[in-house]
This record gives C-alpha cells, structure tokens and sequence, in this order.
C-alpha cells in the first residue's frame, strides 16, 4: 500500500519540528511537504535537518498550494488566520486537513465547516488520546450529576501560549454542557473579578494560569456540599499531540468530506461518548 504522504504547515516552529519527527517516525507515512510564511528564515532548508533527523529531500517553502497539490493530507497547528486559508487550500485539493489550532472566531469556523464540504477535516482542541478519554469521561458525569454539582475547569500552559482558556479547556467546557443538555455559550463564565455576586446554578467556570514551560495540564472539577469530584490530565511531553494528528491523519484517508474530531478517530462516539 502507498505510503500517506503528508505536508506539515509552521514546519519550523516547536509544534511543527515534533510533527515532522511523528510523521517520519510513523509506518505507513512519509514528509511530502513543510510550509513556513513567507521571510521566514527557514525557507530553503531541509525540514529533516531542522527537526534533528537528518537530511531528508523535504525543502521548506511558503507556497503551500503547490505543495497541497502533491500531497494527501496536511498537519496544521498554526494561527486562525492561516490555518482558514489552509483549510479552503485543502478544500481545493481535496486532502485530509487536519487542524490542531485553536482560538477561532465564530466567523472562522464558519468557514471551517465550509470548506469541510470538499476537505476531510479533523479538528480538535487537543489530539492526545488521554484528553479525548477525558472529555468523554467529562461528558458522562456531567449527564449523570444534576446542577447541584458546579463545574469548574482549570487549565495551565507555558507563558507563551496566546489564546485563553485554551482550546482543550473549551473542548471540555463543550462536553460538559453536552452532558447537562445546554449550550455552552450559556452558561460560560470566563472572568471573575470584583464583585460578582455569588455562583449562579449551573455555570460552568473557566480559570486560565500562565507560567514556566507548561505544556498542558487541565483539570475539571464537580463540587457540590460536602464532596468534590477533580478528573486531570497532565501532558508532559508535546510529542503526544503529533501522535496524535498523524493517526488522525492515517484515520482520514479515504474517509467522506466533513469536520470530524478525535472521538471520531479514536471510536468514542461509537461507544457512546
């Protein structure tokens, strides 16, 4: 069987190094392609060097049209505003598009969701297995505790990450409100400050920390009189999200166009998640 020919977007920053690395390091996949935006220093060089593996043929480029074109699927874990043109370029393509960003306007992921008619998109706040498994967790005792437990959330990541709460915290507020039957938008609460009054019944709070080199630990809690009940998941390694968007990416190929997420990948909604 052909190898998946992948193209990896941001390929010379943090993120885009460990999804080079997972796709070389993965059977049944190859490095076609490495986008950077255009001035970007890395430009020309060989995206194998940069991730520490060693030439490889793959020169990095910023004219990621030409490169969708001879390629399967695309790993982006970029900004809003380039991964929406990447997701109408994969559209035109054709290609698996899988999108690990976070932080969209509600006007970006209407565009999301349209190019998702031509595109087969798999878009997730956080590509790790144990994240999925607790947003299912998250979800099922949401549905089984009424509103006399709160929901709160509490998420830390490293000082440089820009968009809060983050995507995963969101993920999670989303399954959350999915298990009490309400539209998150509703009842979320992203600041606290001053005066506030006391906790309205059935909020769903959200506590963003900032610091260090965190590279991702939430944690939900369900607190009601006399008990509390705390699920976390602490990431210690960024190689689990590249993992992550590669199996998606393996999952995608030959599936119909859409927006999927991981609990499509990993079979959770078909185990009732």
């Amino acid at each position: 069987m052909d190898k998946l020919k992948i193209a990896v977007t941001g390929a010379a920053g943090r993120m885009g190094r460990e999804l080079i690395k997972a796709v070389h390091d993965t059977p049944g996949c190859v490095l076609a392609g490495a986008v950077e935006q255009p001035g970007s220093l890395a430009l020309g060089q060989d995206a194998g060097l940069l991730a520490g593996l060693g030439k490889i043929g793959v020169l990095i480029g910023d004219d990621a049209l030409e490169q969708f074109a001879r390629v399967d699927a695309v790993l982006d874990f970029t900004v809003p505003a380039a991964s929406v043109e990447f997701a109408d370029l994969a559209a035109n393509a054709r290609i698996v598009h899988v999108l690990g960003t976070t932080g969209f306007s509600p006007e970006q992921e209407a565009k999301i969701a349209a190019a998702g008619r031509h595109a087969t998109i798999i878009k997730a706040g956080n590509m790790s297995l144990g994240v999925n498994l607790l947003s299912a967790l998250v979800k099922r005792i949401a549905t089984a505790l009424d509103a006399d437990f709160d929901i709160e959330i509490v998420e830390m990541h490293h000082r440089h990450k820009v968009d809060a709460p983050s995507g995963t915290a969101l993920m999670l507020g989303e399954a959350a409100a999915q298990g009490r039957g309400v539209k998150l938008s509703d009842v979320s609460v992203r600041v606290r400050d001053g005066q506030t009054g006391p906790r309205k019944r059935g909020d769903i709070g959200f506590a963003a920390l900032r610091g260090g080199s965190v590279i991702g630990e939430h944690t939900v809690i369900f607190a009601a009189e006399g008990e509390r009940i705390e699920i976390s998941h602490k990431a210690s390694d960024r190689s689990l999200f590249s993992r992550g968007a590669v199996k998606a990416a393996l999952w995608g190929k030959g599936k119909s166009p859409g927006v999927y997420d991981m609990h499509d990948v990993l079979g959770l909604k078909d185990a009732g998640a």
